[in-house]
């Protein structure tokens, strides 16, 4: 031992994690290869970075590569890399331990994955636990790493079976080796990673895109030099050539995105963007653009065909990767791409970027705006001209993520409300575009109507529609929380004002329905007395048609579902009063007013004021306060009924 050492137990959590990968992921064997390599390539990218603002951290070491070395008689395989290495630290941070993201999170992924929602394999790679997927293969694991700069290296190894060790060790040159003590295959087929044709197929499949060279030691031939031949009596050379071992490079190295178009197979973008997102399904579609001007780059952009499972954790990291003539600049540039289109993957290469641009500097750089104005315009294109049912598909996964540009982002509010897509009344499940309701409308229908709420559900069965869905008047049905705040900047659309069906005045009653509101003037007063502490006025509705009651907001307050949102994300002041309506055309309101007109201190008018109010809450599928005493009233109205 060269210096401390400790023992560790895997969390049980953690446990369970490596126990799924080991034993559900079999079939998938290759992917530990891709990942390791991935490791690897990232290692060396980020001390590409270091060095452009401290070249001494190369020393000596200035040629970066990835090795693979297979030894057959001890069954084991190696790869190791001359990139930024690990201190002891950061091994404990980022091997000893896994899914900084939340293994509970991971385990509800692959429980999901099970259901069929998503391959198994997408998992790995993503929450940290691309390292751990080599338990696929090996029954050991021994790390060794010295990182850039350090005067100790770390040694890390473990069985997969509950523990690990690691200590502190002497070692010479910066990097990572990791050695794997191969299982023996479970089936004939099985591919036997210690053979140099399968690690050849399997680099060339997964990592023939890696910008480093991939090297593996291989018997090969060469000439004997004439000087160096041994020759018979006759002075005939015995043999002209002889076996040696020499470094083969497994990957061409070609960066995809600088290769024409034309040339490349839909499997080769596939398994960039596998490379690049540790996803491993294919993408939904791709965009590479090659732009030349003034500003001279190219950009190869992925759309996921299905949602991360760390999509939406507040530590997960998005961006683009950044390039300047192939030269690794930036992972997770922010910079280049807007948080509504967060879901998209690829790489940007400049030709003319500083490659010691720094984040702060990003902000600031004329070139980085102009890229990512171009980045917009080129997704929002490709997203517009995508068939139905490929977009239907990626509004599915990333609609909600579309829509946030619609309030963030007001030069391009336009193209991006093109391409929101929204259930109706008259859908019947399927998309409506904004565009399409327009085509629609009523030829007597100025406005384009609107409902926000949790539930599809209900949403469409809400008594708020009433006289629309009775005007034959189409509604949009709103139920991503995203949406409460596209209606607050896209107020119209083809100059059609946006108008929700449950705030402001409809104006869709006729004359004999106002002057029957003005004869209820006096128990409206009464009503709006005894509920004084819960709503703020009584009005005749404009919107109901069969319901007795609703509750409405005035135009530019906050809606229901806003006031939901706002009290979950603990941002909610005191509950805002709404306004009761009550349907002047419904015979409850009908007896209402006449047993109000007999003998106004009746006590069962406050008991009806209070069943109406209880009565619109659940009818916009909220809840009430006391549901005992609404059984008791709904109980004893059945009773005399019947």
């Amino acid at each position: 031992m060269d210096g401390k050492q400790e023992t560790h137990q895997f969390k049980t959590e953690i446990q369970q994690i490596l126990n799924l990968i080991i034993n559900s992921l079999y079939s998938n064997r290759d992917i530990f290869l891709r990942e390791l390599i991935s490791n690897s390539s990232d290692a060396i990218d980020r001390l590409r970075f270091k060095a452009q603002t401290d070249a001494d951290i190369l020393g000596d070491d200035t040629e970066y590569f990835i090795r693979i070395t297979p030894d057959k008689e001890k069954k084991t395989l190696e790869i190791s890399d001359n990139g930024i290495g690990m201190t002891y630290d950061e091994v404990m941070e980022n091997i000893g331990t896994i899914a900084k993201s939340g293994t509970s999170a991971f385990l509800e992924a692959f429980e999901n994955s099970k259901n069929g929602d998503t391959l198994a394999p997408d998992l790995i790679g993503k929450f940290g636990v691309g390292f751990y997927s080599a338990f696929i293969v090996a029954d050991n694991i021994t790390l060794t790493s010295k990182a850039a700069g350090s005067d100790a290296g770390v040694r890390w190894e473990s069985k997969g079976d509950g523990s690990y060790t690691i200590e502190e060790v002497k070692q010479e040159k910066r990097g990572t080796t990791i050695l794997l003590a191969l299982k023996e295959p479970e089936e004939k087929e099985d591919d036997d990673y210690t053979d140099e044709w399968v690690i050849r197929q399997t680099v060339k499949k997964h990592s023939d895109f890696v910008r480093y060279p991939i090297l593996m030691e291989v018997d090969t031939t060469e000439d004997i030099p004439e000087a160096e031949q041994v020759k018979d009596k006759d002075g005939k050379a015995t043999s002209t050539t002889r076996k040696v071992r020499k470094d083969e490079t497994l990957n061409s190295m070609k960066a995809i995105w600088t290769r024409p178009k034309s040339e490349i197979k839909e499997e080769e973008y596939s398994e960039f963007y596998k490379h690049i997102s540790h996803d491993w399904n294919d993408p939904l579609s791709h965009i590479h653009v090659k732009l030349e001007g003034v500003v001279e780059y190219t950009m190869l952009l992925y759309i996921p065909e299905k949602v991360p499972f760390d999509f939406f954790m507040v530590e997960r990291k998005h961006g683009i990767r950044l390039f300047s003539r192939r030269v690794f600049i930036m992972e997770n540039c922010k910079d280049l791409i807007p948080d509504y289109l967060r879901f998209v993957k690829g790489v940007v290469d400049a030709m003319d970027l500083n490659l010691n641009v720094s984040r702060e500097i990003l902000q600031q750089d004329k070139m980085v705006r102009n890229i990512r104005k171009n980045i917009i315009k080129n997704v929002l294109t490709h997203l517009s001209e995508m068939d139905k049912e490929t977009y239907e598909k990626f509004f599915d996964a990333f609609g909600m993520v579309l829509k946030e540009g619609i309030h963030s982002d007001w030069d391009n509010k336009d193209k991006i409300a093109d391409l929101a897509r929204y259930k109706t009344t008259k859908s019947d499940g399927a998309y409506v575009s904004l565009k399409d309701y327009v085509i629609r409308m009523k030829p007597d229908q100025k406005e384009i109507y609107y409902i926000t709420g949790e539930s599809m559900s209900t949403l469409i069965n809400s008594p708020h529609l009433e006289k629309l869905k009775d005007k034959d008047y189409e509604v949009l049905l709103m139920t991503d929380p995203i949406d409460e705040w596209v209606v607050q900047a896209l107020t119209e659309y083809e100059k059609k004002p946006l108008v929700s069906a449950e705030k402001g005045d409809l104006k869709i009653d006729d004359k004999k329905e106002e002057n029957k509101a003005k004869e209820l003037n006096s128990l409206f007063e009464f009503i709006k007395t005894e509920l004084t502490d819960k709503i703020k006025e009584v009005r005749a509705s404009t919107r109901l048609k069969d319901s007795v009651a609703c509750l409405s907001s005035d135009e530019g307050e906050m809606s229901a579902y806003m006031e939901k949102i706002m009290k979950a994300t603990g941002n909610a002041g005191p509950d805002a009063k709404r306004v009761l309506e009550l349907n002047a055309e419904h015979p409850a309101i009908t007896k209402m007013k006449e047993l109000f007109e007999k003998d106004k201190k009746d006590m069962r008018l406050k008991d009806y004021s209070q069943l109406l109010f209880d009565m619109a809450v659940i009818g916009e599928g909220g809840k009430i306060e006391n549901p005992s005493r609404f059984n008791k009233q709904v109980g004893e109205l059945l009773s005399g009924a019947i």
